[in-house]
């Protein structure tokens, strides 16, 4: 307990039972092994809160890592919705233009058509 060997203690009781005497002997062995339950009982009770001390912090540590990684993973969504949004934008502004470009080739197409059709009318118009 105390880092007293078998020998170091049935030395200190025998000086003790020498210099006490039989009758105080029993007298100082109760005292003394009274005090050293209670002191047990102390160290335990201190022992039992700085468990619970330690645990305590640790379930802390544990919450709020849980509440980081909560905060890490709503952002990390958000930004996700907020690509795809953007990139379901850019698809339909895309098509717009696909459509505008589409529309703009089939006028240009109609002119073309327009302009050959008159083209020859024209020109046989002027050699007659």
């Amino acid at each position: 307990m105390f880092g007293i060997g078998s020998t170091e203690f049935l030395v200190i009781l025998l000086v003790a039972l020498l210099v006490l005497g039989p009758k105080n002997l029993a007298k100082v062995t109760k005292t003394v092994g009274k005090y050293v339950g209670e002191f047990r009982r102390v160290s335990t009770d201190f022992q039992r809160t700085l468990n619970a001390e330690v645990a305590e912090e640790e379930r802390q540590e544990n919450r709020e890592a849980v509440r980081r990684k909560a905060a890490e993973a709503k952002a990390r969504r958000a930004r996700q919705l907020e690509e795809q949004a953007a990139a379901e934008t850019a698809a339909k502004t895309g098509a717009a233009l696909d459509a505008q470009a589409r529309l703009a080739a089939e006028q240009a197409a109609a002119e073309d058509a327009e302009t050959a059709a008159s083209g020859p009318a024209q020109a046989k118009g002027g050699k007659a």
